[in-house]
């Protein structure tokens, strides 16, 4: 979190998890389990400190740019429940000013295969995290993929009102497998 913490501009793309900024505690605690050997009251701990560090988010005087696939927000690491606090998490940050939010519906051609996530701190770095380790990129040919990958996608995510419908819809979905899967 040290590089979001000095980053002014913050750019995301993901295709198969919610963003470490975006998550909430609960679906932190999942990810930073997943894989790895860490006991359950370490990652419940690390949760908390990537949780805490989201407050970043709320510095106006910084920018983010998140841009997801569908299959990102339907991607469930544990219960639906746990999902719909997700989904509100995101319509919630969704309003921030310095914050933009955008889903790849699953209703339009992706401009692309998104073969992995990343995140760009100040056009000058990217970040990918794999299950052993991030890959740091700071080459400008790298970069300029990235961002190319992120604006393509960007260009084709929905975002204010039909971002909230889109959610809404998915949350639906959801609320329907609630019976089946929570007792």
């Amino acid at each position: 979190m040290a590089r979001v913490r000095s980053a002014g501009r913050v750019v995301a793309f993901q295709a198969g998890m919610i963003p470490a900024l975006l998550q909430t505690g609960e679906y932190a605690r999942l990810c930073l389990a997943f894989g790895s050997d860490v006991d359950e009251t370490d990652a419940a701990k690390a949760a908390a400190v990537r949780v805490e560090a989201q407050a970043v988010i709320f510095d106006p005087g910084r920018e983010f740019s998140f841009v997801l696939t569908e299959g990102a927000v339907r991607t469930w690491p544990g219960t639906p429940s746990l999902m719909l606090a997700q989904l509100d998490r995101l319509a919630q940050v969704a309003t921030l000013p310095n914050l933009r939010l955008g889903i790849v519906p699953w209703t339009v051609p992706a401009p692309g295969l998104p073969l992995h996530g990343f995140t760009i701190y100040d056009e000058s770095l990217s970040v990918v995290e794999s299950l052993t380790g991030d890959l740091t990129m700071s080459e400008p040919d790298e970069l300029a993929s990235h961002l190319g990958a992120f604006e393509a996608f960007a260009a084709v995510a929905v975002y204010g009102d039909a971002l909230r419908e889109l959610l809404g819809s998915i949350a639906a979905d959801f609320r329907k497998l609630v019976p089946r899967f929570e007792k």
